[in-house]
């Protein structure tokens, strides 16, 4: 039972088992989650800081607390941040121990500050404001840091949440001011100096050091005693007739989906790629409801077809279907056409033709590699398990081909880019109670129509799988394998609605001990066997 008083909150011992943990619920809205270990109790504030979900519906497996939604997990004892995407830990409060009971004090938060007197005579240059870059400087100063900071960016805005551009920005449901890493005056608070709409020209890493031109063609030369590139990546251009027509848009910058917001009112809307971008624009756009129509072109016959089996790919596209969005499959777009200067309609490879008033292109990403040319492969730049290109120099987030507990590759997803930053922050700090990439796994998720896929893990195929459930509900999960051979174990899973079970084999590949295709169709109990294993 739960007792609310005034900034007190009793909570009776014997509701929670040694090794577990459970969330209580208060009137104001408020969670508080307690966590056990024999007679040892802790108590946090039990709203994930990510996005708020209740991390008692999560997994605690051994010391790690993992929340249900986006698998931000934190350490039962103290809520130290464990793995992004949330970028801080849980508040933590006092306990009085009263016998049989604990009484939760709310307002008296323990202070985890920790005092900033680290290489305090160096400088961490960081080139790019994205999901990496702030990560490093977020977790530099978080974890004692005590040298300047400098981030330099293309980009007119301070760190921002770049997915959810394409999610909940452009349906309206979250403002600008939301969106911005850290609070509107991260840069501030932290002792940061951000150098916005500045061009990086080059990135010497021999020397540790990079040259900046501005519009009149000054250059600029500095160095630094770190320096970390985190370029991200940029849209790929398509090569047909038209892309560069007014008209046409690509979503990968704040202003680019303020751009989308505004011109897609009452418009005939096209579509082209059938990825993450791709459907969740059509998701958003049409949520919102002040657009014509949507079509979305793609060359093959499903969505999401890198990432998902063809059951799923069904599911997502009855989905959108129902909402009103229209498909072209099974060809590119050969022309886009103009009238006096605008859109006026698409022409596609098996001769089709569309009317459109605007057409936005989800056709892939390319990394930002060029700074780092000399040192740099078509698969990325080569760096270390703690990212490390050069003694001093990093490359992360998308740029960088890296390991992880997977093997080695170059991924572009939001949590390993929080990922990359957390590691590089200890690699500076030569910190050693940090996980390296080698004990970390890819994750990341879509959200359409107020429906979530998430995905973990990385697999070759995604026809090699064994589904439970019913896609058509939302409700499902998928073991993918990369070959039919009765003991190879599943390498990623998808969940529709399935969230604890994803977390649980989230935590078993983690650890080496993902199910093989034989115990999964045997009625393995995944969530059982994920606690089994971190007890």
């Amino acid at each position: 039972m739960t007792k609310a008083m005034i900034n007190t909150v009793t909570i009776n011992k014997a509701d929670i088992p040694s090794g577990g943990m459970k969330s209580y619920k208060q009137d104001d809205d408020s969670i508080i989650l307690v966590t056990r270990d024999e007679d040892e109790f802790s108590a946090f504030d039990g709203k994930c800081p990510h996005a708020g979900a209740d991390l008692g519906d999560g997994l605690r497996c051994g010391n790690r607390v993992i929340c249900p939604w986006h698998h931000a997990t934190f350490d039962s004892r103290d809520g130290t941040l464990l793995e992004p995407v949330a970028t801080t830990g849980l508040t933590q409060y006092e306990l009085t121990d009263e016998g049989d009971s604990l009484t939760v004090h709310t307002s008296a938060r323990i202070d985890k500050t920790v005092a900033n007197d680290k290489l305090a005579d160096t400088h961490t240059m960081i080139v790019g404001g994205g999901g990496a870059g702030f990560m490093t400087a977020n977790q530099l100063r978080r974890t004692g840091y005590a040298g300047k900071i400098t981030i330099i960016s293309a980009d007119d805005k301070a760190p921002y949440n770049r997915p959810l551009l394409s999610k909940m920005f452009l349906t309206g449901d979250m403002d600008e001011q939301h969106l911005m890493l850290g609070g509107a005056d991260w840069a501030n608070k932290n002792n940061i100096e951000l150098r916005l709409n500045q061009v990086v020209s080059e990135v010497l890493p021999n020397e540790c050091a990079i040259v900046m031109e501005d519009n009149s063609g000054h250059s600029e030369r500095q160095t630094a005693d770190f320096l970390v590139v985190a370029t991200g990546a940029e849209p790929k251009m398509p090569p047909f007739e038209g892309s560069e027509l007014n008209g046409v848009y690509t979503l990968r910058s704040m202003n680019e989906a303020k751009d989308i917001k505004a011109a897609s009112r009452g418009k005939h809307v096209v579509i082209v790629g059938t990825g993450f971008i791709g459907m969740e624009v059509a998701s958003s756009l049409m949520q919102v409801g002040e657009i014509a129509s949507i079509t979305v072109v793609g060359r093959s016959a499903r969505v999401l077809s890198h990432i998902v089996s063809e059951s799923i790919s069904n599911a997502v596209i009855d989905l959108h279907k129902e909402k009103g969005v229209a498909f072209a499959f099974g060809a590119d777009v050969d022309e886009i056409h103009e009238d006096s200067g605008k859109v006026s309609g698409v022409t596609l490879s098996d001769g089709t033709k569309i009317d459109a008033d605007m057409v936005i292109l989800g056709t892939g990403v390319a990394p930002r590699t060029a700074l780092l040319n000399e040192v740099n492969d078509p698969d990325g730049v080569q760096v270390n398990e703690r990212l490390q290109l050069r003694d001093g120099v990093y490359a992360l987030g998308d740029i960088a081909h890296a390991t992880n507990q997977m093997g080695r590759m170059r991924i572009e997803h939001w949590r390993v880019a929080l990922q990359h930053g957390m590691v590089t922050a200890a690699a500076i700090l030569e910190e050693d109670n940090v996980n390296v990439l080698e004990e970390r796994i890819p994750f990341f998720w879509t959200a359409q129509y107020g429906n979530s896929l998430r995905y973990s893990g990385h697999a070759t195929t995604h026809d090699k799988g064994i589904l439970f459930g019913t896609p058509s509900k939302f409700d499902c999960i998928e073991y993918y394998f990369d070959d039919e051979e009765e003991n190879t174990r599943a390498s990623a899973a998808l969940s529709l609605g399935r969230d604890k079970e994803l977390v649980a084999f989230s935590e078993l590949l983690r650890r080496g001990h993902a199910p093989t295709r034989a115990q999964i169709k045997a009625g393995f109990d995944i969530i059982d066997q994920a606690h089994a294993l971190s007890r």
